[in-house]
């Protein structure tokens, strides 16, 4: 009997399509190949362009998503197909990633440090709405809040994401999802609910390179 090939899928990734990330899309792909990462979705800001395009470019399976900016926090829609605006609320984000047929993920939640992470009343508002929370990001530097989003993750029954939020090419797979392959969303739902996250935490010298990349973009 043939075992399932399981792959590392970095589930958070930006390049330069972001305001804060100028990482291109050639040193994305050369960075995860680098990284063992046979599988990201690009997430950038307020845009799927980015994650289009390199859907395209990458010899490895890429999936287009995008972090939507609400007043309550940040949703990221999956398996897009176009980019949805931000600065819209949060029914309206998730009911504008289910017009495209797409899954709902919601990054970084509880943490404390980021005021676009969603906190723990607004979430229970939309619990039944979610598929996915990312338990695991590089970027959050309490580990208090991993355990809180995992709780909450495995209350609701929802598939636990991991991802590096990469902003920078060296950060690319510093966390990811060890899964089983899949094809298609329905298929990618059902592999993430087997598999296993792993991640190390980025320094804040990360947050810094962010910084500096939405500075000279604004110049």
């Amino acid at each position: 009997m043939s075992q399932t090939r399981l792959i590392k899928a970095d589930l958070h990734v930006h390049t330069e399509y972001s305001m804060d990330c100028g990482t291109p899309l050639e040193k994305v792909i050369r960075s995860g190949i680098d990284a063992g990462i046979n599988c990201i979705a690009v997430a950038d800001h307020g845009t799927t362009e980015g994650a289009l395009k390199l859907q395209k470019l990458a010899p490895f399976t890429v999936i287009v998503a995008e972090e939507i900016l609400t007043p309550n926090g940040e949703v990221m829609g999956m398996f897009l197909k176009e980019t949805i605006p931000s600065n819209i609320s949060i029914d309206q984000a998730i009911s504008r990633i289910r017009e495209q047929d797409g899954l709902i993920c919601i990054p970084h939640p509880f943490d404390v440090l980021r005021r676009i992470s969603l906190d723990g009343d607004m979430l229970e508002e939309v619990a039944r709405q979610i598929d996915i929370v990312e338990t695991f990001n590089s970027r959050s530097p309490s580990l208090k809040s991993s355990v809180r989003a995992g709780d909450f993750a495995r209350k609701y029954g929802l598939a636990q994401s991991a991802g590096s939020d990469a902003h920078t090419a060296g950060e690319i797979g510093r966390a990811y999802v060890e899964m089983p392959e899949f094809t298609g969303k329905d298929d990618f739902l059902q592999a993430l609910k087997q598999g296993r996250v792993f991640g190390r935490k980025t320094g804040p010298l990360a947050h810094f390179n962010s910084l500096w990349a939405r500075l000279k973009k604004r110049l």
